[in-house]
Parts: C-alpha cells; sequence; structure tokens
C-alpha cells in the first residue's frame, strides 16, 4: 500500500485500497495466516483473479454474440406476431370454432411476457 499523504503527514486511503486492509485483516486476525501467508494468499488470489479476466474476455465476446443472436430471434418473433390478423372481439365475422379457449390465452401471454423479459 501507498497511500497518499497530505498536510500533516495524514495518509489518505482510495476505496479498493480499504478494502485490501479489511480482507489483509481478515485473513490475519479471522483465518490465522501469517504475514506471510497472507502475503502469499492475496498474491495468489490476484494471478487467479488476472486469469479469470482473460478467460471473461472470450466468455464476453461470446456473450454478447448470443444476446446479438437472441435479440434478432425476438424481433423476427414479434414481426411475426405483429404480423398476424387477429380479428376485433367484437368482429362478426369470427365464429366460434376460432376462438381461443381462456387458458390458451394465458398460454400464449405467458410466452409473450417470456420473450419481453429477455
Amino acid at each position: 500500500l501507498k497511500p497518499m499523504k497530505r498536510r500533516g503527514n495524514r495518509r489518505y486511503y482510495q476505496h479498493h485500497e480499504v478494502l485490501l486492509i479489511r480482507r489483509i485483516r481478515e485473513l490475519l486476525y479471522d483465518q490465522g495466516f501469517t504475514i506471510s501467508g497472507a502475503r502469499n494468499r492475496l498474491t495468489d488470489s490476484a494471478q487467479v483473479r488476472a486469469d479469470m479476466l482473460q478467460g471473461n474476455e472470450s466468455q464476453l465476446a461470446y456473450d454478447e454474440a448470443l444476446e446479438e443472436v437472441e435479440a434478432a430471434e425476438m424481433s423476427a418473433r414479434i414481426t411475426t406476431v405483429a404480423m398476424l390478423d387477429v380479428p376485433a372481439a367484437g368482429d362478426p365475422s369470427l365464429s366460434k370454432s376460432s376462438t381461443l379457449s381462456a387458458d390458451q390465452v394465458r398460454r400464449e401471454l405467458i410466452s409473450i411476457r417470456s420473450l419481453l423479459a429477455v
């Protein structure tokens, strides 16, 4: 740690430094590490995080591509739903055979809701 010093030799710590100090305190007092053991643990943790970040970059690219595909699929589904010719409720041309049951309407609304939630 290299805190910034101001007038009167007061040390000022940034947020990430305070978090690191808390982690060191936890390792020393709560988990019983020695100072060198805590240092090794923090170094190992930093290496693991760096490795994870490298892996996350490729994962992020994959996730972004997947989101684009899902967005295109949803757009196509919405376009399909918009193109459906649904007659109005009071339309006299609506016959009993073409009416939907309440359960069918409910299922359709749930599927639309799930599409919009993505």
